[in-house]
Formats: C-alpha cells, structure tokens, sequence
C-alpha cells in the first residue's frame, strides 16, 4: 500500500479523519480555523509591540491581521451555526461582512505601506532565510491557484469568501516579500526600490479593494434573487 493510501485509510479510521478525507468543505473550513488562530497571534503580538513600542506601523499591522482574524471566525463560525440551522442567508451576510472587511483592509493595507515607505520600513534577512520565506510565499501562491482551479464551480457563498480572504492574504505577502527582498538581496538604489515598492502596494490595494467591491456586490445580487 503506498504512503498516501496508509494516510488515507488511518484517518478513515476516526470521525474527524474520515470528514477530513472525505469533505472538501471540511477541509476548507478546518483551514480557514488554523489561519484564524495565525492571524489572532499576529495581531496580538503586533499591538503588544505597538503600545510598548508606540510604533504607528506595528499598530497598523496589528488592524491588518485583526481583520484577517475577524472574517476567518465569522467564516467560522457560520458554518457551525449552519449545522444547527442551515441558511443561505447566513452565508450572504457573512459574504457581505468580509467584502466591506476587505475594503477596510485594503485602505489598512495601504496605510502600511505608505508608513513602511515613509519610515524606510523593511525586514532584512539571510540569504537562506530569504529564499526560504521566498519559497513559502510561492507554495502559498500555488495553494491559492489550485484552490481557486478546484472550487471555480462550488456556488457556496462562504467558500468563496475564504477563497477571498485567502487571496487578500497572498497578495499582502508578496508585497512584504518584496519589501524584504530588495532589502536583503540589493541590487535596486534607493529611489528604484522606492518606485518598485510604491507600484506594487498601489496593485495589491487595489486588488484588495476590487475583491471587496465584488464581494459587497455579489451579496447584493444573491439577496435579490
């Protein structure tokens, strides 16, 4: 038996193992429950680091993550209250809570960047270091693709929110990779490096408010349906 039938078949083994193997929504939800926790962490250690430090930039990172950890638990917490009374209405509310979420995120996220910019405001690392958060980075961009390739058909309205959530996530990553990137790796003076960062903030905003805009309008629509 190959490894990944072993795996497989002990899981089977257990309730929680066997809705794990064979539930996609399963999964995806148990996801959107482990990123929560992530970003609650973040946001905590950030605002710690805010008031000790009176940084405007931890405190402005502290909102980014807080608000990833708001949509993740009412993503959460609305499919356990779908077992216990099953409602598309639910779904579109929360839908509609995450896209006016995300616009908020993307005008924190830009706040961010405009502070790191400002302050000079980057992380530098090792080489090793570096290509290893690189290499993070990407395997999250894959996972991104692949779920959006595996799910394009699902209607689920709460699916499509963390779908979402997730994309709003990736794309602030590589803006902070970039940041690190440049920092660590050179090869940019000053003032291209400013330029470079300042076109790939303004996009990632950008992007992060579209996908709250179409969110927004997208609850709109399925209300009225």
């Amino acid at each position: 038996m190959k490894p990944k039938q072993m795996a497989v078949s002990l899981l089977s083994r257990t309730k929680t193992g066997e809705k794990l193997v064979s539930s996609r929504r399963y999964r995806v939800i148990l996801s959107a429950a482990v990123a929560f926790v992530f970003n609650l962490l973040y946001a905590l250690y950030h605002c710690v680091l805010g008031v000790l430090n009176l940084s405007l930039w931890f405190i402005a990172m502290c909102a980014f993550y807080g608000i990833l950890a708001t949509m993740r638990f009412s993503a959460v917490l609305c499919e356990r209250n779908q077992h216990r009374s099953p409602s598309d209405d639910t779904e579109i509310f929360v839908m509609k809570l995450s896209g006016i979420l995300l616009v908020t995120l993307g005008v924190v996220l830009a706040a961010v960047n405009y502070i790191s910019l400002s302050q000079n405001i980057a992380v530098k690392y090792g080489e090793i270091t570096m290509i290893t958060i690189a290499a993070y980075t990407f395997t999250k961009i894959t996972m991104a693709i692949v779920r959006a390739v595996k799910q394009r058909r699902d209607p689920s309205p709460l699916l499509r929110t963390i779908r979402n959530i997730g994309y709003a996530e990736v794309s602030a990553s590589i803006l902070t990779l970039q940041h690190s990137m440049l920092v660590s790796f050179g090869g940019m003076d000053d003032r291209q490096a400013r330029l470079m960062n300042s076109l790939t903030g303004a996009a990632v905003c950008l992007f992060v408010l579209m996908l709250g805009l179409s969110m927004t309008a997208k609850s709109r629509r399925k209300v009225h349906e």
